[in-house]
C-alpha cells in the first residue's frame, strides 16, 4: 500500500532550492512512490473536533528553475494521511502551538507526526538541553537581572539570549566590564517580565557551531560546522556563518549517545543539536536543517534515512 504523507511548511515557492531541507525530505518521499500532499499552516482548521486541512497532491522535482507541482487542493481529514511532518519554520509563536492541537487530533486517530505534537510543545529548544547538564556549559535561565548580573560577574564573558529566538537573533555577548549590562538585560527580559538564558562564551565558537542531525535517537556520522564570519559572535547561516561540513568528533558521538535515548522516547524522530567545541547549547526539534550540506559534502542521503525510519515506525505500529 502507498504510503501518503502530508507536509505542513512554509510556502513552497519561496524556500532557497539549493538548501531547503524540507525538499530533500519530499525528494526521497517521492522515490519511494509515496503520495505527498501539501498544506501551510493557514489550510489546517478543526471541523467539530475533526482536525480537517485544504491540501493539494505535490510533486517535486531536481529542477532548480521549477522544483514543484501542485494540484487543485481539495479539503480531507488529516487522519487519512499516514504521516505528517510538521516543517513549519519558527517562530514558536501561538499559532505554532494552535498547528499542533490540531494535528494533534490526528495524531490520536493514528497518524504519524514528524516530530510528535506534545513534545514540539513541552521540549523548549533552549531549555531542553538544559536536562543534560553534563553536556552542557554553565547556563542560568531566569528572569531576574540581579541573578543574570551575578552570572556574568562570575562567568566574565557571557551569552545572553532569548528563549523563543531563531536563527541567531537578539543574541548578545557581553564581555567582562560592558557597561551595556544593564540596557541588554532590560531589552531581553522586558523589564524583569521575561525569562531569557544566559551561557558561559565559548571561545571555540570560532570554529563553528557544529549542527549533528539525529534521527530516531541516533546521529547522522557527519555534522555542519557554522562559522561566525568577520568580528561576528553568531554561526548561525541566517545571521551569515558559513558552512562547513566535517565528520563528527569523538565528543560529538558521546553527547548524541546521552540525548538521543530521550528523544526516542519523546517521538522527536529528527532533531538538530547544536554544540560548540565540546558542548551542547540547544536541542532544536521544530524544523532542523542541513541535511543539504552534508548529502552534497558526503553523498549521502539523509532524507532518505528518515523516510526508512517512518517506515520501519509505522511497521512497526501496524
Amino acid at each position: 500500500m502507498t504510503i501518503k504523507i502530508g507536509v505542513v511548511m512554509d510556502p513552497i515557492a519561496s524556500i532557497n532550492y539549493k538548501k531547503d531541507t524540507t525538499l530533500a525530505m519530499l525528494w526521497a518521499a517521492q522515490a519511494r512512490d509515496w503520495q505527498i500532499f501539501y498544506m501551510e499552516q493557514k489550510d489546517l482548521f478543526l471541523d467539530q473536533g475533526v482536525g480537517m486541512a485544504s491540501m493539494a497532491h505535490l510533486t517535486v522535482f531536481h529542477d532548480p528553475d521549477s522544483w514543484y507541482n501542485l494540484e487543485e487542493p481539495h479539503t480531507r481529514a488529516l487522519a487519512d494521511l499516514d504521516v505528517i511532518l510538521m516543517r513549519k519554520d519558527p517562530p514558536f509563536d501561538n499559532e505554532f502551538i494552535y498547528t499542533t492541537y490540531i494535528l494533534e487530533q490526528a495524531e490520536r486517530c493514528g497518524t504519524l507526526i514528524v516530530n510528535k505534537c506534545q513534545s514540539l510543545r513541552d521540549c523548549n529548544e533552549k531549555i531542553f538541553a538544559t536536562q543534560f547538564p553534563d553536556c552542557c556549559p554553565p547556563v542560568l535561565v531566569s528572569a531576574d537581572s540581579v541573578r543574570l548580573k551575578a552570572f556574568h560577574q562570575l562567568h566574565g564573558d557571557v551569552i545572553f539570549k532569548p528563549l523563543d529566538g531563531m536563527g541567531g537573533t537578539s543574541i548578545f555577548r557581553v564581555k567582562q566590564d560592558d557597561p551595556n549590562i544593564n540596557v541588554i538585560l532590560e531589552t531581553l527580559t522586558g523589564y524583569g517580565k521575561e525569562t531569557i538564558m544566559a551561557q558561559r562564551y565559548l571561545p571555540e565558537i570560532v570554529d563553528g557551531d557544529k549542527r549533528i542531525l539525529m534521527i530516531n535517537g541516533e546521529a547522522v556520522p557527519y555534522g555542519v560546522a557554522r562559522i561566525p564570519t568577520g568580528d561576528e559572535t553568531r554561526g548561525n547561516l541566517a545571521a551569515g556563518g558559513k558552512a562547513r561540513p566535517q565528520p563528527l568528533s569523538d565528543r560529538d558521538h558521546w553527547i548524541a549517545e546521552q540525548i538521543g535515548p530521550s528523544l526516542r522516547e519523546k517521538g522527536l524522530l529528527f532533531v538538530g543539536l547544536d554544540v560548540i567545541g565540546d558542548y551542547l547549547t540547544e536541542i532544536n526539534v521544530t524544523s532542523p536543517t542541513c541535511i543539504r550540506e552534508l548529502d552534497d559534502a558526503y553523498n549521502l542521503d539523509i532524507g532518505g534515512q528518515l523516510m526508512n525510519c517512518i517506515t520501519q515506525v509505522l511497521k512497526d505500529r501496524s
